[in-house]
């Protein structure tokens, strides 16, 4: 696929939006809702794909195109636990002191379909957090509001900023897309 080729972005996530124009990619959006549900028994990276999976092949159903269509979830997960995004600031400063002073991993699945040719995979980023203090837990959640976000915060904040230790792996990844390697599936495809 050309780099000019354009693509619909099933996703509503203007980090995702930001990451491909970065990116020079030529992209519309087209969102149609699921529901972020799974089966029982998925890995953690099958689950994300699952549910990028669905976003996508909802989008073409709604939308037959013949552009690729590029759908991704991501899922935070700490402890062998999936974290999910904050329903109000409790469970939001309450993630985030889950967080503190531990590595999670930030796991995102992809998932690309044109025509009959489809590509699926997860990228995974270990993220280790200094330890906070409550202060800054809830200094950030008041001043950013991060309840659109899987683990509660987004890495390239001031959260993100002052309070990650390390990182190994796809920094873009925990924005919410592993950007190099959707660039050469997108290529693949072509």
């Amino acid at each position: 696929m050309s780099m000019n080729a354009k693509i619909i972005l099933a996703s509503q996530s203007p980090r995702r939006k930001q990451l491909l124009e970065w990116a020079e990619i030529n992209f519309d959006v087209i969102i149609v809702e699921t529901e972020e549900a799974y089966p029982a028994g998925l890995s953690f990276s099958d689950i994300a794909i699952h549910i990028a999976r669905n976003k996508a092949l909802a989008v073409i159903s709604n939308h037959p195109t013949d552009l690729a269509v590029l759908a991704a979830d991501t899922i935070v997960v700490c402890e062998g636990q999936v974290i999910g995004k904050p329903k109000n600031r409790e469970e939001a400063i309450s993630t985030i002191q889950l967080l503190s002073g531990k590595t999670h991993q930030v796991v995102t699945g992809v998932f690309i379909k044109k025509g009959a040719s489809e590509i699926s995979f997860a990228d995974i980023t270990e993220v280790t957090f200094h330890q906070l203090t409550t202060d800054q837990i809830s200094y950030y959640v008041d001043q950013y509001q991060p309840y659109d976000k899987a683990g509660a915060y987004a890495i390239q904040e001031w959260i993100g900023v002052i309070g990650i230790h390390s990182i190994k792996g796809d920094f873009y990844n925990v924005m919410g897309l592993p950007v190099s390697r959707v660039v050469k599936a997108l290529q693949e495809l072509a």
